[in-house]
């Protein structure tokens, strides 16, 4: 798929098949993920890969908009990791830009996907980081929940002109 299309058939799934993301295409959207730009090239963030049903359960029980993870085949929770910071409070964008790059790699590979939040919302921070075991300097931004859709939501552009400055406001 061009990257045109991804970006512009990128939409949020919410429903999925009960059909298993192979290693490979995981490993994949992984590593296109681990290619967003960072801050001083820090590359802070980590991964968790969530295929646990429990595990899946529980996130759904921290974050409601997250109920649709235990009917999915796998999750990522994405985390920023502080001792990796090479300038303290760009990690949030950072993990933004990999998240970004999940969902696009993962509409590159047929698949379907939509970002759960988690940071800065600090019950939500807090269940995560319980239920996941993270460590002190690793804070859970978002659960990106994917499998092979079983919806096709419309996509129509979002361009608006007006929101559009040039030099100046």
């Amino acid at each position: 798929m061009d990257v045109f299309e991804a970006l512009l058939t990128r939409r949020s799934i919410r429903k999925f098949e009960d059909k298993p993301v192979s290693d490979e295409d995981l490993k994949d959207i992984l590593e296109a993920s681990m290619m967003a730009p960072s801050a001083g090239n820090a590359q802070p963030w980590q991964f968790v890969v969530v295929t646990d049903k429990d595990k899946l359960e529980g996130c759904a029980k921290i974050n409601t908009y997250a109920q649709m993870a235990p009917k999915a085949p796998v999750s990522v929770l994405v985390c920023g990791d502080l001792s990796l910071e090479k300038y303290a409070g760009y990690w949030v964008q950072d993990c933004s830009a990999a998240i970004q790059n999940m969902l696009l790699a993962a509409r590159g590979k047929g698949l379907g996907s939509v970002w759960t939040g988690i940071y800065p919302l600090e019950d939500r921070v807090e269940g995560f980081t319980k239920l996941f075991h993270l460590p002190e300097k690793v804070i859970p931004l978002g659960l990106i929940v994917m499998g092979y859709p079983a919806q096709s939501p419309s996509s129509k552009s979002r361009f608006k002109e007006e929101r559009i400055h040039h030099n100046a406001w």
